[in-house]
């Protein structure tokens, strides 16, 4: 698979969908994944394109593990130090950096990897007449990867910035870009922040 826009300029009906650039996965937090002040500059450079089409998501934990439902109880039981009955809630926001371009850049709270599980997002998004995703955020191999394959399965075109998403394991996030290239070829395209702003139309 080559890497790069393969199908064309991105359309004025993209969306930048960032995924939990939150202050618990900062390298200073709580759940750190150590290279996001890395990737950062690179994510600020696609808000700052046009903040208006961009969609923050955030990742919300439970109050206490009894209200997620199956292996998700198992989880939080685990890590009852990130439920929120435990953890300070200023972790929960964007790092502030990217704060400021909200609004009019959008945020969407999720309790799942996935920032397309439920109906809210996948209903705003049609309303917008949104078709195209270009996708950044942490981490690579948890919520970016359930977001990433939501995505296909909704059938939006995918583009994924290899130099915009992070993960706290580089096996995980070397492994997840090797299988997008030789498994997803046909929806999903790999391109670096340059190459999504040289083909991505001017401001709405």
């Amino acid at each position: 698979m080559a890497d790069g826009l393969i199908f064309g300029t991105l359309p004025a009906t993209t969306r930048h969908l960032c995924v939990d650039m939150q202050r618990l996965f900062a390298a200073d937090g709580p759940w750190p994944t150590p290279w996001m002040d890395r990737v950062l500059p690179v994510v600020e450079s696609l808000v700052a394109h046009d903040p208006a089409r961009t969609i923050f998501t955030r990742f919300i934990p439970p109050l206490k593990a009894e209200d997620m439902p199956g292996s998700w109880q198992r989880y939080y039981t685990r890590w009852e130090d990130k439920t929120r009955a435990r953890l300070d809630p200023d972790y929960l926001d964007l790092v502030p950096s990217l704060a400021r371009f909200v609004p009019p850049a959008q945020v969407v709270d999720k309790p799942v990897y996935s920032a397309l599980a439920g109906r809210r997002l996948p209903m705003q998004l049609a309303a917008q007449s949104v078709d195209s995703l270009v996708i950044s955020g942490s981490e690579t191999d948890v919520c970016v990867l359930a977001t990433v394959l939501a995505a296909v399965d909704h059938g939006f075109r995918v583009v994924i910035v290899e130099d915009g998403i992070c993960s706290s394991s580089d096996p995980g996030h070397d492994a997840l870009l090797g299988m997008y290239r030789q498994r997803f070829s046909q929806q999903i395209e790999i391109a670096t922040a340059d190459q999504l702003l040289q083909a991505w139309p001017d401001r709405c």
